[in-house]
């Protein structure tokens, strides 16, 4: 079993007077736990917020459909991209380089058949 480590830090607004500051319990459901798998991100923005939607594309169907939308405010994408940035970091030192594939063409085609119902 591999042990996978996420770090998203939220820098909070200092209290001293406040003990339970630093603690932060998470829950998960089962159905979010299960995760979901992505193959594209589309990233949009405007002044106030950053929309991340989360595709999956299926070869050889040329529908996709978004998964999962996260819309984060233009500080907390900022700190995802630091942290996202230190954990590819870390996973390279274990595993290697990761490995850009060629530019994707847009319209992606996987190839194959056109799926029919």
């Amino acid at each position: 079993m591999i042990a996978t480590q996420f770090y998203f830090i939220f820098i909070m607004e200092q209290n001293p007077n406040d003990p339970n500051q630093h603690q932060l319990n998470i829950e998960i459901n089962e159905d979010v736990a299960g995760g979901v798998y992505s193959n594209l991100a589309i990233i949009n923005h405007s002044a106030s917020e950053f929309v991340v939607d989360f595709v999956q594309v299926m070869p050889g169907v040329p529908k996709a459909r978004v998964k999962s939308r996260i819309v984060l405010t233009p500080q907390h994408a900022k700190r995802f991209m630091r942290a996202l940035g230190e954990n590819i970091k870390k996973f390279e030192q274990v595993h290697g380089s990761i490995v850009d594939q060629d530019p994707v063409q847009y319209p992606m085609n996987f190839g194959g058949p056109t799926g029919q119902a």
